[in-house]
C-alpha cells in the first residue's frame, strides 16, 4: 500500500492511527513533535503525511510550510480547532485536506483514500506524449506525464491537489468551472468540504504562479459562477 507519516504528539492516539492504518495495509511511521516531523518528511520521502496542529517544538502550521519548501508531499492536517478561518489558513499553508477531532478511523481512512487516489491518478498517466499531455499557454508549461510545471522556465512546486486544479483549468481554456463542479472533479465527491476550499487552492496557485501580469493572470475569477483560465496567448 503506501508510506504515511503520521505526526501526532497523543501517543495513545498516535498508535491508534498507526494500528489502524497498518491493519489495512499501510506502512506507517510515527513523529510526535515539530522538529521530528519535517526530519522524517525528509528522510521517509512518505506519499501522505497526517499531521496534527497542535505540536510541541512548532506546531503542524510551520511544518507545513516548512515541508511545502521543498516537498509536495500531500498533506492531511488534524485539527481540534473548528473555525472556518484555522482550516482555510492551513488550506493557504499547502494542505490538501482537513480532519477535524473528534473523528472515526472510518472517515480518517476514507480522507486518506481519497487523497491518495487523486495522487495515484496523477502518477499513473501512461499515455505516450501527446498535446493533451504537454499544455502550454503564455510562459507556463504543463507537462502531465512528468506532473511539473514551469513559469517562465522556473520550477514551480505544486502539491497534488494543486496540479490536479491547474491541469484541469489550463487543459481547458475558456471554459467557467463552477466551485462546485471542481471540488466534485477534483476532490471526487468522497469527503466533506466547504466553499472556501476552492478559494484558498485558487489562490495560492496563482501567488506560486507569479504576480500581477505573470502567469498566475491567467486563472480568473467569474464572478457569481467560478474560475475559468484564461484563454488569451499572454498574461
Amino acid at each position: 500500500m503506501s508510506r504515511i507519516l503520521v505526526v501526532e504528539d497523543e501517543l495513545e492516539l498516535a498508535n491508534l492511527i498507526r494500528r489502524d492504518l497498518q491493519h489495512v495495509g499501510h506502512q506507517v511511521t510515527l513523529a510526535h513533535d515539530g522538529p521530528s516531523a519535517v526530519r522524517a518528511a525528509v528522510a521517509d520521502d512518505p506519499e501522505l503525511i497526517v499531521l496534527d496542529v497542535m505540536l510541541p517544538g512548532f506546531d503542524g502550521l510551520e511544518v507545513t510550510r516548512r515541508i511545502r519548501q521543498t516537498r509536495s508531499t500531500p498533506i492531511l492536517m488534524l485539527t481540534a480547532r473548528s473555525t472556518e478561518l484555522d482550516k482555510v489558513v492551513g488550506l493557504e499553508l499547502g494542505a490538501d485536506d482537513y480532519l477535524t477531532k473528534p473523528f472515526s478511523m472510518r472517515e480518517l481512512q476514507a480522507r486518506i483514500g481519497a487523497i491518495l487516489r487523486r495522487s495515484d491518478a496523477i502518477r499513473r498517466q501512461s499515455r505516450p506524449a501527446e498535446t493533451e499531455d504537454l499544455i502550454r499557454a503564455a510562459g507556463l508549461t504543463i507537462d502531465v506525464l512528468a506532473h511539473e510545471v514551469r513559469s517562465d522556465g522556473v520550477p514551480v512546486a505544486l502539491t497534488a491537489t494543486e496540479f490536479s486544479l491547474l491541469r484541469l483549468l489550463a487543459g481547458n481554456p475558456g471554459r467557467v468551472f463552477s466551485r462546485e463542479f471542481l471540488l466534485e472533479e477534483v476532490w471526487g465527491g468522497e469527503v466533506a468540504v466547504f466553499d472556501r476550499t476552492i478559494d484558498s487552492h485558487i489562490q495560492r496557485l496563482r501567488k506560486k504562479l507569479g504576480g500581477p501580469g505573470s502567469a498566475g493572470d491567467l486563472i480568473e475569477t467569474v464572478w457569481g459562477v467560478g474560475y475559468r483560465f484564461s484563454s488569451r496567448t499572454s498574461p
